[in-house]
């Protein structure tokens, strides 16, 4: 139970908190035909003729850059004059991927087989990738917090993608591999399609743009679509979500993908003042003040079976006195066998008509949802 807190936390602050990784370069002039991008406030493209040109804004300092990539192609001769930034020859034939949500996202646009290396393969539920490494098409580099230089080096891959860290002081000896390292700081990103927009920039990495770009159109239609059909109801009924972990409930920031989500799929979030794009600690009589009457309560938990209201009530009491709870409204999400994360990042789309049906059921009569039910007794 110890290491699945931890892990639950580490999952967590990936998803949903304020933490990333220094700026690595200064702004630098770009010059080009800018590629439009909708919904992403944190990343620019930028079409130079000879090369690409990708821009990440510090989430955390949002005047400065978090890094500045240009990309190359590697069957031409490398270009004169090249600005400041981090050279990556494109595209990406063998890459290490830390996060199981972009390895399902190279598989959908049809760069799985540049996937080369993963970290923390137990965690990842990507039938395709727990094959690849039985079989030894893709090599298991170890815990993502303290990979296996040796075996990342004898790989020879041409780009480490990882998520970012605020304050982190850099990657250790990742830093002194002289690959290029790819800070994928899409979870920062404030709104779902902003997130699922970073797949764009993704899909040029690996010389997949068109199948990139496809499917963002199908995510961003299907997302607008289902958007536009719960703005068809006045009544907003109100949703908590998450659960107590130790000391602390983390709940998202009122300016997090998650509370979007809650917002477009016709609900109002509690926490919703917040101004956090993070996940916020709270003490449980501050969420039990704002949420005991709330209509909806969402949580995600990790383990072997579904819980029930009344394992919920013997892993803490107090959860009784929420007005969810009396009235059976409580819709959780078992991690354990629901690729919910793997998932949601790139396809918000889904997730949201999940949170359509709970909260509006009969916008979508006949649908099942894919990630969240109600809990059993």
């Amino acid at each position: 139970m110890r290491q699945f807190s931890l892990f639950y936390i580490l999952i967590m602050v990936l998803l949903l908190s304020a933490c990333g990784g220094g700026s690595k370069t200064s702004f630098v002039s770009v010059t080009g035909d800018k590629i439009t991008l909708r919904y992403a406030e944190n990343l620019s493209l930028t079409d130079a003729g000879d090369y690409t040109i990708a821009q990440l804004r510090n989430p955390w300092d949002t005047a400065a850059i978090l890094h500045t990539y240009i990309l190359a192609d590697k069957e031409k001769p490398l270009p004169e004059n090249l600005p400041e930034g981090t050279l990556v020859r494109i595209p990406l034939g063998k890459a290490v991927v830390y996060s199981s949500v972009h390895c399902g996202l190279l598989k959908q646009i049809d760069a799985f087989s540049s996937i080369g290396g993963v970290c923390d393969l137990k965690y990842i539920k990507l039938p395709e990738v727990q094959e690849a490494c039985h079989n030894g098409n893709i090599a298991d580099v170890g815990d993502g917090m303290n990979p296996d230089i040796e075996k990342i080096i004898d790989l020879h891959p041409d780009a480490i993608m990882l998520s970012p860290f605020e304050n982190s002081g850099g990657y250790g000896r990742i830093d002194k591999l002289n690959v290029p390292v790819i800070e994928c700081a899409d979870y920062m990103e404030s709104s779902p399609l902003g997130r699922a927009e970073w797949m764009r920039f993704y899909g040029l990495l690996f010389g997949k743009a068109q199948q990139a770009d496809s499917l963002f159109a199908e995510v961003e239609k299907n997302y607008n679509d289902l958007k536009l059909l719960a703005a068809s109801r006045s009544s907003l009924p109100t949703v908590i979500s998450e659960l107590k972990n130790g000391s602390a409930w983390y709940v998202p920031g009122g300016n997090s993908t998650s509370a979007r989500l809650y917002a477009d799929a016709g609900a109002h979030y509690v926490f919703a003042s917040d101004t956090h794009s993070g996940s916020v600690p709270l003490a449980f009589e501050t969420v039990f003040d704002k949420g005991q009457d709330a209509d909806f309560w969402l949580i995600k938990y990790n383990q072997a079976t579904d819980k029930t209201y009344r394992e919920l009530e013997r892993d803490y009491a107090p959860y009784s006195g929420f007005r969810a709870f009396k009235e059976q409204k409580i819709y959780g999400c078992n991690t354990n066998h629901i690729s919910l994360y793997e998932d949601y990042p790139f396809h918000p789309d889904c997730l949201l008509k999940d949170l359509i049906k709970i909260f509006h059921p009969e916008l979508l009569e006949g649908y099942e949802p894919i990630y969240f039910t109600n809990l059993a007794d």
